[in-house]
């Protein structure tokens, strides 16, 4: 299963793109509201999610986290302990942590780029601590994939999908949607 967290200013297609894509994998996509099923996005769309943070459950079955940027919805992210326990979780368990714009500025607040080769949306450089910060459009170093922003979601959610899947599925996937 793969939970999207989803919080009030989050950028609509940085949290959707993944949802979309990763479903036609047919892959287990779960999208989780912060403090709300109904989360408005930070250009005033509103999503209904599948459950709320409270209703997440933490255990074998969680193959993978995405966190989407946006502002405030990053920081709505950050300051949930849902969201901090479930990057807990995928950390001690070895699971995929996928975060999008300046959403990698939470993994570098907890420290764990540190060495790690990462990307984000310009002007947050300096908050992805101890990475090696790259101006490439998605990075996967280990179990973290980061992408800089809105126009990286595609490629960004492309690679979620060959990571979850196959290339040659995500490879499918991109001629059908007409990517390429």
């Amino acid at each position: 299963m793969i939970y999207v967290f989803i919080a009030n200013g989050f950028e609509e297609v940085e949290a959707l793109t993944p949802v979309n894509l990763l479903r036609r994998c047919e892959l287990d996509v779960v999208t989780v509201g912060i403090d709300s099923q109904v989360v408005k996005g930070s250009h005033g769309i509103s999503v209904l999610t599948d459950i709320d943070d409270k209703q997440v459950t933490l255990n074998d079955s969680v193959d993978m986290i995405v966190l989407p940027g946006g502002m405030p919805g990053t920081l709505n992210l950050e300051n949930n302990s849902t969201v901090q326990n479930a990057i807990d979780f995928c950390v001690k368990n070895n699971k995929y942590i996928a975060a999008i714009c300046a959403a990698p500025s939470i993994l570098g607040h907890k420290n764990l780029l540190n060495g790690k080769n990462a990307t984000c949306f310009p002007g947050f450089e300096e908050q992805l601590l101890g990475a090696k910060y790259s101006e490439d459009l998605v990075i996967v170093d280990e179990k973290i994939i980061t992408a800089k922003g809105a126009g990286a979601a595609m490629k960004f959610s492309l690679k979620l999908c060959e990571i979850m899947t196959s290339k040659e599925r995500a490879k499918t996937l991109e001629e059908s949607l007409q990517c390429n």
